[in-house]
């Protein structure tokens, strides 16, 4: 389940939102009734998502946002009045992700939330650094060390081998991993599969021999 920190000062809207989504059961969500007790929460909790109002008592909805700016990356979405132009390219400036306006429907926020939960969640997967034993893969970077020196691989044989380190102990099958490094290319045989896994298996040294043949399945990597 997301945690979501909803930072409002109308209670009516605190509330309203709160039933929908407590109705909900992927997003958990917490309040702040102004910018000083949400900057304290944000602070001492931890959430995949911030929802703030520009106008605030104590903090407002701008400073808030450069303030959790400064120690996060965390998706901001302002919930505002009527905006203009020059406040909308300013919140973006500062670090927001995005704008809903008010009057808005509850229904469509919590799906826009989820979206923006969903997609975030998946990009932060995929660059996240894989280690297993003296093997590591870096997506930013696309790069592979084995004992930190670095492998030369070419993108095929990489994404296969991430592919590999991201289901440690699963049987994974010849077509599948065709579909990983070369995706609809039907020109290519599962006998080009054992020709790359065979030069993986070299370049890592002794950490290739991690990677086992399933006689009449394919290969797993232990």
């Amino acid at each position: 389940m997301y945690r979501v920190l909803l930072v409002e000062d109308d209670s009516q809207i605190r509330q309203v939102i709160g039933d929908y989504f407590g109705r909900r059961d992927q997003i958990a969500l917490d309040f702040a009734e102004d910018g000083n007790i949400g900057l304290s929460k944000f602070l001492n909790g931890s959430y995949d998502l911030i929802v703030l109002d520009i106008m605030m008592p104590g903090i407002d909805g701008f400073e808030l946002c450069k303030l959790i700016r400064k120690k996060s990356d965390i998706p901001v979405v302002f919930l505002t009045g009527k905006v203009r132009e020059e406040d909308a390219l300013y919140g973006y400036e500062i670090g927001a992700d995005d704008y809903i306006v008010k009057p808005f429907s509850i229904a469509v926020l919590y799906s826009k939330l989820l979206a923006m939960l969903e997609r975030t969640t998946t990009e932060h997967e995929s660059r996240k650094i894989i280690e297993s034993g003296k093997i590591t893969v870096d997506p930013v970077k696309f790069e592979v060390t084995v004992s930190g020196e670095i492998v030369d691989l070419p993108p095929k044989e990489y994404q296969i081998l991430k592919y590999m380190m991201q289901h440690p102990g699963a049987a994974i099958t010849r077509k599948l991993l065709l579909a990983v490094a070369w995706g609809d290319d039907m020109y290519i045989t599962e006998r080009v599969i054992d020709n790359r896994v065979k030069n993986l298996r070299h370049k890592l040294g002794k950490e290739g021999a991690r990677i086992k043949t399933l006689i009449g399945v394919g290969y797993r990597f232990d």
